[in-house]
């Protein structure tokens, strides 16, 4: 692509700057939090309706609401490209998280408001900045169009309204119907660069395999004044299995496990993961490795929470039965199923005393791994590369986003990437959310040049 192309995209996504920040004002203000418990549900419709009209304006001629299994509305649209041209999807969502305690936001949550050079609002960045970003790279394409079609290239919009809340009205959508889907690239717009102005695509995702074990050694609860020490305490025997999952490194130890892998992408650097973690003073981090190696590449175990007495109120018992939920993450590449037989295995072997252990297996979530050997891939780095001045790493993501799975599944043929504008001093999911207004800009000059290239391969 000419320097010159690049240059009259610039200029047009940067002319509509003020625009983008006008409607992230508006997006912001609906309270669009998707459990009606907390929010009322008519704010949700109203952002969904908001979405769908921007996206009419932005070009898409064919946009609808759907309404998914768990009562959220998709917002749906399509709009074909020339004859012969591939199509690619377009996904984001309008639903956001809570506020939490508002006492902790420096200013109102669902009022966009500047402060040193960012934009502060709960879902700025998480995921209505993103929103505004394909309303900008459309807007930018459109406005240069040479032929009698606005877009280069296919276009479908997908607008989810449940991501938050993981209620997989989405994910059955696109069981049921997955027609609506149909693409040769979908880009995956919730996540985001490893800083501001590194230009960064996440390419992996670990998957789930939770646990709930229990142990019982007693018929009910025993004076441990007169039975302790040999009573057997079930809330002993618990810590003393659970000790067994971790080494006197801190790395994950499951038997059958492989825990040695390594991240061949961007890193993580150690400092910034201490802050983004929030990591006091003075306490080391856990396990062997780089930081991108224990966080993307590797098995990792979390306890979530234990039943037993709490403090307060608690009694000179000897606990008969205890309890705990267990968390384990798995990298691409390992079979989620087969990891948490293996837990369960390894839970089990670590009884002492004979106590009697069951298991309760939760579902599981598949990891991920996007392809980074395809057109689209190639086409997206190119136009990162023209967009930030520097190349595209990679990264992965700790998490899981389950429809990633399901789209690879319905969508065999689709290359899949999660890119966006949330990186990390963007504080998704917590107080005083933010995005930086140059990380839509970038990301929308990328956008709009990688549907351009990619109509041309």
């Amino acid at each position: 692509m000419t320097d010159q192309a690049v240059t009259d995209i610039r200029a047009a996504v940067r002319a509509l700057m003020p625009t983008a920040r006008d409607e992230l004002a508006t997006l912001v203000r609906f309270t669009s939090v998707a459990d009606p418990r907390q929010f009322p549900p008519e704010q949700c419709v109203a952002a969904a309706n908001w979405v769908k009209d921007a996206f009419v304006a932005a070009g898409i001629g064919s946009v609808d609401l759907i309404e998914t299994a768990d009562g959220s509305n998709a917002v749906v649209g399509h709009q074909p490209g020339p004859p012969g041209a591939p199509t690619v999807l377009l996904y984001c969502h309008y639903d956001v998280q809570p506020p939490g305690d508002e006492s902790k936001w420096h200013t109102d949550p669902f009022e966009l408001t500047e402060r040193d050079g960012r934009w502060y609002g709960r879902g700025a960045a998480d995921c209505k900045g993103n929103i505004v970003m394909h309303l900008l790279a459309l807007r930018a394409l459109r406005g240069s169009a040479a032929s009698d079609t606005p877009f280069p290239v296919g276009i479908r919009i997908v607008a989810e309204g449940s991501e938050e809340m993981g209620t997989g009205g989405l994910e059955a959508l696109v069981e049921e119907r997955p027609e609506l889907f149909e693409a040769d690239m979908i880009l995956v717009v919730d996540t985001g660069n490893a800083a501001v102005g590194e230009p960064t695509a996440t390419v992996t995702l670990r998957g789930i395999a939770n646990v709930v074990v229990n142990v019982e050694t007693l018929e009910g609860e025993v004076h441990s004044g007169m039975f302790g020490g040999p009573a057997p305490d079930a809330l002993a025997a618990l810590v003393q299995i659970l000790s067994t999952l971790r080494d006197e490194n801190g790395d994950t130890v499951v038997d059958g496990l492989d825990s040695g892998q390594t991240w061949g992408g961007v890193g993580y650097d150690e400092a910034q993961f201490r802050i983004d973690a929030g990591v006091l003073d003075g306490v080391d981090l856990a396990g062997t490795g780089s930081v991108a190696d224990r966080v993307w590449a590797r098995p990792a175990l979390t306890i979530l929470g234990i039943d037993c007495p709490p403090v307060v109120g608690s009694a000179a018992a000897v606990q008969p039965r205890a309890s705990a939920r267990l968390n384990l993450r798995v990298p691409p590449g390992m079979d989620p199923s087969v990891a948490q037989a293996a837990l369960t295995a390894h839970l089990t072997s670590r009884a002492p005393w004979g106590a009697r252990v069951t298991i309760e297996p939760e579902p599981v979530g598949a990891p991920f791994r996007a392809r980074t050997d395809g057109p689209g891939f190639a086409a997206l780095g190119e136009a990162m590369q023209d967009a930030f001045g520097k190349p595209l790493g990679t990264v992965g993501q700790g998490g899981s986003i389950p429809l990633c799975n399901v789209l690879a599944d319905k969508v065999p043929g689709a290359e899949i990437v999660m890119l966006g504008v949330e990186e990390p001093r963007c504080l998704i999911h917590a107080p005083n959310e933010s995005v930086d207004p140059s990380e839509i800009e970038n990301l929308a000059v990328a956008e709009a040049l990688f549907l351009r290239r990619f109509a041309a391969r």
